[in-house]
């Protein structure tokens, strides 16, 4: 398993106190996972119910949203940009 670097953006990189983490799962459920265990802070912002991925969360995997791909069990290769967004709003 090789490592992956996942970007960290607005308040859920505040919360973290970094901007990218690194990783070693094979899925974006994985990731996820791990990232909870070294920043369990992040669990509600990231999660509802339990392991329910909260909607207005984006990940990105090489710019492209993961509802657009396989959700959580998207794959992911030490190659890929992965990126987790909460809402931004401008003005």
């Amino acid at each position: 398993m090789a490592a992956k670097k996942v970007r960290l953006f607005a308040n859920v990189r505040e919360k973290a106190g970094t901007s990218e983490v690194e990783v070693n799962g094979d899925t974006v459920s994985e990731i996820l996972d791990e990232i909870i265990a070294k920043y369990p802070n992040l669990e509600e912002l990231i999660f509802e119910d339990g392991k329910k991925l909260r909607g207005y969360i984006n990940i990105l995997i090489n710019g492209e949203n993961i509802q657009h791909l396989e959700g959580t069990d998207t794959t992911i290769t030490e190659k890929d940009e992965v990126a987790i967004f909460p809402p931004v709003s401008g003005g």
